[in-house]
């Protein structure tokens, strides 16, 4: 009975007792005390009320809705016009008219060209009736002399190019449709008179008292402002007289929009890619 036991105890020892060792644990670290935020006073006055923007609820807010406007005609239209200037290709006694003065240049020419505006229809009826109670009166007009004036008008300024007697001539750059001043520029060079394209129908308009003038001219001035008209028209003849060929071939237009230039960018970095390798 001792043998079985023994042998038994051989096959299955008991595992050795393992000593548990004992760690010391931390004290866990003090809890940190919040400071106490101070309580905003609330007007018990006011209640709050937020808006609510679902369907059949509040009303929406006001939003930029231009994109979706439908414009009148005329305003499309235009807008219209402006992209096909910019995509077609634009002839260059056509393309001329983009090219305008500078604008320091410009702001001279309408100094001076504010010196010299005709006088209005109240002016006008002053001075007559003046003139015709002096003629009453039995004295003599001594204002017999024409006043020294800018002078409009498409036909009154063909007549004074093709006669020679214009110093200066000043193109609207917006005149619609373009054909009444297109041929301008080219008659200017031929008899030699200095021409210039300026911003604004409008304002050629405002100069002469009407809505809009196509083109007005200088025909004279006065001793004292000689000087600056030979100056402005030398610098106009440097930038449109002389510079006829460069003109002519100049066209304009041509520039496609974003979507197109990024389809042919993507086109042509495809053809690059396939020569590298």
């Amino acid at each position: 009975h001792n043998n079985i036991s023994r042998e038994f105890k051989a096959i299955y020892k008991m595992p050795a007792k393992t000593k548990r060792v004992k760690v010391k644990r931390v004290a866990p670290a003090p809890l940190k005390t919040a400071k106490p935020t101070p309580k905003k006073t609330v007007n018990v006055l006011i209640e709050k009320r937020p808006k609510n923007f679902g369907i059949g609820a509040d009303v929406q807010p006001k939003r930029d809705l231009s994109r979706f406007v439908r414009w009148p005609k005329y305003i499309r239209l235009q807008r219209q016009k402006r992209i096909l200037q910019d995509r077609l290709k634009v002839p260059p006694s056509i393309n001329q008219f983009s090219q305008t003065l500078d604008q320091q240049t410009a702001i001279q020419l309408f100094k001076l060209m504010h010196k010299y505006r005709p006088e209005t229809k109240a002016e006008k009826k002053l001075r007559l009736n003046a003139v015709a109670e002096k003629k009453a009166a039995g004295k003599e007009d001594a204002s017999g002399k024409k006043p020294v004036v800018l002078k409009y008008g498409i036909n009154h300024i063909t007549g004074l190019v093709e006669s020679k007697k214009a110093q200066l001539v000043v193109i609207a750059h917006d005149v619609d449709p373009i054909e009444v001043v297109v041929w301008l520029p080219a008659l200017c060079r031929k008899m030699g008179v200095p021409y210039c394209i300026v911003k604004g129908k409008a304002r050629l308009g405002k100069l002469v008292h009407k809505k809009t003038a196509t083109a007005v001219a200088f025909t004279s001035v006065k001793p004292e402002d000689k000087h600056s008209l030979e100056k402005i028209a030398e610098a106009v003849k440097t930038n449109y007289n002389d510079r006829v060929d460069e003109i002519r071939r100049h066209w304009g237009g041509g520039i496609m929009g974003n979507k197109s230039q990024a389809r042919d960018a993507k086109i042509e970095k495809a053809k690059q890619k396939e020569l590298r390798v």
